[in-house]
């Protein structure tokens, strides 16, 4: 499969969220909490900066910037939903289909920025 059948993606993670990543060999993402029904990942790195730099290390201390590119084939099913401003879009996953989504990752999870 071809850089050309996938669609990069970014996801903001706090500290916890990234220790699980990492224990998955950058394989792929976390089951949800029962609180957390969806799985969101973001269609620009700009939102998730914003997210991991003004929400996570808000919460948690620290907040990292994933990226990382999931098969165009499986994306096709979910609606890109806009979550604010027009520059905040992301996919909403439910939760029960989190295992499907990390099958369709193509390479590892990156982190690419860290905020403080």
């Amino acid at each position: 499969m071809s850089m050309d059948d996938a669609i990069t993606l970014w996801r903001p993670v706090g500290p916890a969220e990234l220790r699980l990543i990492e224990a998955a060999a950058f394989g792929g993402f976390p089951p949800r909490l029962p609180e957390q029904p969806i799985f969101y990942p973001v269609l620009n790195e700009a939102y998730a900066v914003q997210i991991a730099r003004d929400w996570n290390v808000k919460a948690d201390g620290a907040g990292y910037v994933t990226r990382f590119a999931v098969r165009r084939d499986f994306l096709e099913r979910y609606p890109v939903q806009q979550a604010g401003g027009r520059q905040h879009l992301e996919y909403w996953i439910p939760a029960e289909d989190l295992e499907a989504f990390n099958d369709a990752l193509l390479g590892r999870i990156e982190v690419v920025a860290e905020f403080r």
